[in-house]
């Protein structure tokens, strides 16, 4: 017969309950803007996916989506199209936190919201990509609802985010999950007018590689990229964290984009990087249980 003595369940002790509220109120306050009166979206069985999708499974862990949305930007940067988008026609550079969030309560509002929710968000975007456009530096014209480019952005962003997914909280997720999750994300990516639309692992890696010889760097690339890997966090007190997630984020990106981006990633210390970074992920699944 086994005994289980309550130090051994973090839960067991309460002492460790306001620590645990604070945990989860400091991360909720990072992505969701408290002065416009946000709260955190509630999950919904009746939006785009629901509660037994593999959708709600990836996204619903904290630090595989910081991580892989971060990583998920770089990537999507380097198309000059996506880039010339952000630059015309985008305050990044005074508000980087304003525009993480927004990207992170699109996420939320599509994975987790009601179908009205996540409708309304959609046709928000659409509404704001018909409008975007403009000239390259090489004289050609870009649109941000061709879709083609929102195929790049879409498939960046799914790759990144399951990859998070794998490498900090699933690693031996089997091939029909993985098929399964770019299948269901693949609804959303059609609502926005994505073309084409990758449905499987093998259909998203063909995608990415058919499309990197139109992929490109510059001064403005390494701009924005800066920015975004050097961005303060919300709170000086959450200083390390952000700047362990941002290693992370160079970290899980394909060699070739660390590549162009001219980044030389954690190297000998990556298995540092790996290890903090999951031991934050086990700490956050603690706080949110």
């Amino acid at each position: 017969m086994s005994v289980r003595y309550p130090h051994a369940d973090p839960d067991a002790l309460p002492f460790l309950r306001p620590l645990k509220r604070r945990i989860a109120s400091e991360v909720v306050s990072i992505f969701n803007d408290r002065a416009k009166g946000q709260k955190p979206v509630q999950r919904r069985p009746d939006g785009l996916f629901g509660p037994q999708s593999v959708v709600w499974r990836v996204h619903g862990d904290v630090t595989a989506m910081m991580v892989g949305g971060i990583s998920g930007l770089l990537l999507q940067m380097l198309h000059p199209a996506v880039l010339a988008g952000v630059w015309d026609h985008s305050n990044f550079r005074d508000d980087m936190l304003g525009r993480l969030r927004r990207t992170a309560r699109f996420i939320a509002l599509t994975s987790y919201g009601g179908g009205e929710d996540a409708e309304a968000a959609i046709a928000r975007v659409r509404s704001i990509h018909a409008q975007v456009g403009g000239v390259l530096p090489d004289g050609s014209s870009y649109r941000a609802d061709d879709p083609r480019l929102l195929a790049w952005v879409h498939v960046t962003e799914a790759s990144s985010f399951l990859a998070g997914w794998i490498r900090y909280a699933e690693p031996r997720m089997p091939a029909a999950d993985r098929d399964r999750y770019f299948a269901e994300m693949a609804r959303l990516g059609e609502a926005l007018g994505a073309d084409p639309v990758p449905r499987s692992q093998v259909e998203a890696q063909r995608l990415i590689e058919e499309m990197r010889p139109e992929l490109g760097v510059d001064a403005r690339t390494r701009e924005v990229a800066g920015l975004v890997l050097d961005s303060p966090a919300h709170k000086p007190s959450a200083e390390p964290l952000h700047k362990l997630t941002m290693q992370a984020a160079v970290d899980l990106l394909p060699d070739w984009a660390r590549r162009m981006h001219g980044l030389s990633g954690p190297g000998p210390l990556a298995p540092l990087v790996r290890a903090g970074t999951s031991g934050v992920a086990r700490t956050l699944r603690w706080a949110f249980a």
